[in-house]
This record gives structure tokens, sequence and C-alpha cells, in this order.
């Protein structure tokens, strides 16, 4: 028995199918851990959506960017980009069960068996796991209740861009999903920088990568992650594991065990 956290799948049923041959998942008793980006730009998200929601209690996942992406698309609140790769989900008999199970899932996760967290993107440097669980919670709950579409509406855009606890409505939710689903670079007061995706040497001036500031609350609690596969899976942190390889560009898939840390890789 084992459980697996597994980086950006992004539509990439077949590289995923190889990968899992090569942990010899067994459903039966490991679990896996999906952190975000399941679906967009590869060939297959509608498969992938259908993998993932069909193994049940085998399996969490986190939202990411191209998951929200993916829901405001469907509501009619933005359209498709060039690049997207949505429209077999859009039009599947299934489209509503996939869709719905889709928001029901959250922005951070922590099991019981481990200390491990997973989101998508980071966590700011002034949050700490506490912060992040609940915070992850307010946004978890808007997806879920009567103001869903209304949120969609209000969830594009980079500001505001420091956090303040003062922050209320949509403005707080959004700063919430932008740190959890987007952010790479924040300065120390987590102010975001949502403009630069490249490597940390490539940092703009005041700015870090979010697991770089020497302040950072979440310190010492091991943290899962994707969403920048720039990074090319090296976080250079021992409390902080980076899981996006770039799949989808013609990187590699990962998954790590979360028992020993242990790294496995399907090349796609």
């Amino acid at each position: 028995m084992a459980t697996y956290a597994i980086g950006d799948v992004q539509g990439c049923h077949q590289p995923l199918l190889r990968l899992l041959d090569t942990l010899r998942f067994d459903p039966t008793a490991d679990r896996l851990w999906f952190a975000g980006d399941l679906v967009n730009r590869g060939p297959e998200s509608l498969q992938v959506l259908r993998f993932v929601r069909g193994l049940g209690e085998r399996a969490v996942m986190v939202l990411g960017n191209h998951d929200l992406h993916l829901l405001a698309v469907s509501e009619g609140v933005r359209k498709a980009l060039r690049k997207d790769s949505l429209g077999a989900i859009l039009e599947a008999p299934d489209r509503e069960e996939l869709l719905g199970w889709l928001r029901c899932q959250p922005l951070a996760y922590r099991g019981s068996d481990f200390t491990h967290v997973m989101v998508h993107a980071g966590i700011p440097p002034q949050w700490s796991v506490e912060d992040t669980l609940a915070r992850s919670r307010e946004v978890e709950a808007t997806l879920q209740g009567p103001l869903y579409r209304d949120f969609l509406h209000h969830m594009y855009g980079n500001f505001p861009d420091t956090w303040d606890e003062r922050l209320e409505g949509f403005e707080r939710l959004r700063l919430i999903t932008n740190y959890l689903t987007r952010m790479r670079f924040c300065a120390a007061d987590g102010k975001l920088d949502l403009d630069n995706k490249s490597p940390p040497a490539d940092a703009n001036p005041g700015f870090a990568p979010w697991y770089a500031h020497a302040l950072r609350r979440s310190a010492g609690v091991p943290v899962v992650f994707g969403h920048w596969a720039a990074l090319e899976g090296r976080a250079e942190r021992a409390d902080v594991h980076a899981l996006d390889t770039g799949c989808v560009w013609g990187g590699r898939l990962r998954a790590m065990r979360l028992e020993d840390g242990a790294l496995f890789h399907c090349n796609c």
C-alpha cells in the first residue's frame, strides 16, 4: 500500500496510464494525490477526468488554474482560448456529472496519514498551513454555493496582489485563488508577480519564488505542488516538492511516493 502525488496531467491520459504501470498502481490498496490541472492543452482531458473521478476515494486532487478555467468556460464566463483542448468535455453526455464533481474539489489538501499539504501553485510566505486550509475552504464554499457563477465572473484579474486580512468579498476570494492556483513569484510580504513564468534565476527585483522567503510560515511542513514547469522538478528546498515536470510540453510526468519521497517518471 502506497500513496503517490502526481504532477500536472493536463489531458495526457496515456502517459498517466504508463506512469501508473511503472508504479504498479493497485487501485484496491494504493492512493493517488493529483496536484491540479488535470485538464487542458493535452489531447485527452475528457478521459483524464473520467478516470480520476472513477477512482472514487482512492484519489484526491486540488484544483489548478486550468481546472478553474474549464469551469468558467463551461458557464460561458470565459471564451475558450485557441490553445484550449476542452471541447470533448463540454460536449460529453456526462458533462454535468464531471463538472459538478470538479467544482467540489478543494484548493488545498492535507490528508490524515501524512504531514504533507498539497496545493497547485504555492503558499504565500505569510500564511501558515492552517491559514491555507481555512482560506481554501472559503473559496470551496463559494464554488459549491449559490454564488458559484458570480464568483467565476469575478475570479479573473491580478489585483489585489497583496494579502490583507481585511479584504472582503470577491476581491478576497480572487486573491486566495491566485495564491493557490497561479502563484510562482512573490515578495516577502506576499505581493504577487503573476506575469513572470520564468525559472527562479530570472526573478524580477524584489521578488523570489514563493518557497524561498526566509520567514515563510509554512516552512518545515512538506508541501507538494505543480504549476511551475520551468522549475523542471527542482525546488531546492527539503520541505518543498515540485511535481510539474512539463509532461504536456514534451517533458515527463512525475509521481512522488509520500512514504519515502521516491520519484518516478514517464516520458511524454
